[in-house]
C-alpha cells in the first residue's frame, strides 16, 4: 500500500444492496480520488452482468467499469461458493473488502479478509453472534486493520441532531418508543427467498436491527432485555420465511422500545416502505418527544407513468438516503446519509493508509491501531469495539422468535452473553 494514496476495494456479493447503495458510492469515490480498482465477486455472474448493464448506474457513472469474479464469459449457471477467498488473496495488503451478502454469510468473509490483512466495511449487522463479534474485534484489533459497520441511519442528520441534544439534556430520559421498517412486499419475489428462511434470519434481525442501533446510538443506552415473535409465510419457491416480527427491547434503564418489522409493504403503495421512530422522554415535571417519519420527508412525486422497482406512479421521495443528482462533473452524484455512511467508513480506511504510509512496520502497526481506537471512542462510525451490543441482540432475538417470543435477557459484564429468562 506504502506510495499510493488510493485504496482498491473488493465487494463481496453483488445483489440489490451492492446494486441501490454500495457500488455507486465506491464508483463516485473511485473518480474523488479515495477508491482506486473495484472487483466485485458474487456466487455466479448474472448479477454482475445486471450491475454492468444497469441503465441507471451507467447513466450515473459512464465510463466506468469493475473487474467481474466470475468472468462474464463463464456459463450463467456456474456457481463459485469460494471465488471470494481467491479473490481476497489476490488482493495487495491493507486494502478494503466490502460485505454485502446475506447476515448469515458475514462471519466467513470478514475472517478472510482480516487473515488476508485487509480493512473491511460490513453491512449490518456485523455477525450473529456476540463470541464472533468480539473474536473478529481482537483479530482486527492485533493487525492494525478498521472493520466498519454500515449503520447507515447513524449518518442521518436526523439522528445526529437527536443525539447531540440527548446528550445536552434536552429530551430528559428515554422511557418509551415504537420503531417501524416494513420493506416492500416484492422483496418476497426476489432472492430473498432462498436465504431469508426461518431458520436463518427474520425482519427484526435484518432491519429492525437499524432502529435498535439507532436509539442506542441518540441515547448511550444499552439494550438489556428482547423477546421477538414472528409470523410465518410462504415464498413463491415454497421457503418458509418470517414475513413480519415483533420485537420489545427493554434498556438498561427501563426504557421500553417496540420494533414491527416485516416483508409486506404493498408494491402500490406511495412509499418504497415505512419507517418511523417515535421515542418519548421524562423530564423534570415534563415530558420530551422525539418522532421520526422516516418514509415521508414532505416530497411526493407523481408521474405520468409509473417507474421505479413497483412502478407506482405516486411516491413519498425520500431525498435524505440515496438519491443520485446531477452535479458539476460528469454524469451524477450520491447524495445522502447512505453515501455519507460508506464515504465515512472507506474514508476512514482511506486515510488510515494515507497517515500511516511509508512509516516502519511496527511504528505503522502501532499508529493503524492509534486511529482505529480514536474513531472506536468518537462512536460515530460503528465498529465492533463500540457497538457489540448490537450481536447480542440479534442473538438474543434469534433465540426469542424460535422460542415463540420468550424473553431473553441480556448479561454485560466480563463475559457478555444471552440467557433465556424461563430456560
Amino acid at each position: 500500500m506504502a506510495g499510493t494514496t488510493r485504496i482498491d476495494v473488493t465487494i463481496v456479493g453483488g445483489g440489490m444492496i451492492t446494486h441501490d447503495l454500495i457500488l455507486p458510492c465506491i464508483y463516485h469515490l473511485q473518480r474523488t480520488g479515495v477508491v482506486d480498482g473495484i472487483d466485485i465477486c458474487a456466487l455466479n455472474n448474472p448479477p454482475l452482468k445486471a450491475l454492468r448493464d444497469s441503465a441507471e448506474i451507467q447513466d450515473a457513472f459512464p465510463g466506468q467499469a469493475f473487474v467481474p469474479h466470475p468472468g462474464f464469459d463463464e456459463p450463467a449457471t456456474a456457481a463459485f461458493p469460494d471465488l471470494y477467498k481467491e479473490t481476497i488473496a489476490a488482493m495487495k495488503p491493507r486494502n478494503a473488502v466490502v460485505v454485502a451478502m446475506p447476515d448469515q454469510l458475514h462471519y466467513p468473509v470478514i475472517m478472510e479478509a482480516i487473515q488476508h490483512d485487509q480493512h473491511v466495511l460490513c453491512v449490518k449487522p456485523l455477525v450473529l453472534e456476540y463470541a464472533q463479534a468480539v473474536e473478529i474485534e481482537h483479530l482486527a484489533r492485533d493487525k492494525g486493520l478498521f472493520i466498519g459497520v454500515e449503520y447507515h441511519k447513524r449518518f442521518d442528520r436526523r439522528a445526529l441532531l437527536a443525539r447531540r441534544h440527548y446528550e445536552h439534556g434536552d429530551f430528559g430520559e428515554f422511557v418509551m418508543g415504537e420503531a417501524k421498517m416494513i420493506e416492500p412486499y416484492l422483496y418476497r419475489s426476489s432472492n430473498f427467498q432462498n436465504w431469508f428462511t426461518v431458520d436463518q434470519t427474520d425482519p427484526f434481525v435484518y432491519v429492525g436491527c437499524h432502529y435498535v442501533d439507532l436509539v442506542s446510538f441518540i441515547t448511550g443506552l444499552r439494550p438489556a432485555s428482547v423477546s421477538v415473535t414472528g409470523v410465518k409465510g410462504r415464498f413463491p419457491n415454497g421457503n418458509e420465511g418470517y414475513m413480519w416480527a415483533n420485537g420489545r427491547v427493554v434498556f438498561e434503564n427501563g426504557a421500553i422500545l417496540s420494533v414491527t418489522d416485516g416483508l409486506g409493504y404493498p408494491d402500490e403503495g406511495a412509499g418504497s416502505n415505512e419507517q418511523c421512530l417515535t421515542m418519548f422522554c421524562e423530564g423534570d415535571g415534563k415530558t420530551g418527544l422525539i418522532k421520526h417519519n422516516d418514509q415521508f420527508r414532505g416530497v411526493s412525486h407523481s408521474y405520468l407513468a409509473g417507474i421505479g422497482c413497483a412502478g407506482s406512479t405516486f411516491n413519498f421521495i425520500n431525498p435524505d438516503f440515496f438519491r443520485l443528482v446531477p452535479w458539476h462533473g460528469q454524469g451524477l452524484k450520491p447524495v445522502g446519509y447512505g453515501f455519507e455512511s460508506v464515504e465515512g467508513i472507506l474514508g476512514t480506511i482511506h486515510r488510515i493508509e494515507a497517515e500511516t504510509s511509508g512509516m516502519a512496520e511496527g511504528a505503522g502497526l502501532e499508529r493503524r491501531r492509534e486511529l482505529i481506537a480514536e474513531v472506536d471512542a468518537k462512536g460515530l462510525i460503528a465498529t465492533p469495539a463500540n457497538s457489540s451490543f448490537n450481536e447480542l441482540v440479534m442473538e438474543a432475538a434469534r433465540m426469542s422468535i424460535l422460542r415463540d417470543g420468550d424473553v431473553v435477557d441480556i448479561v454485560y459484564g466480563e463475559r457478555p452473553r444471552v440467557v433465556p429468562r424461563h430456560a
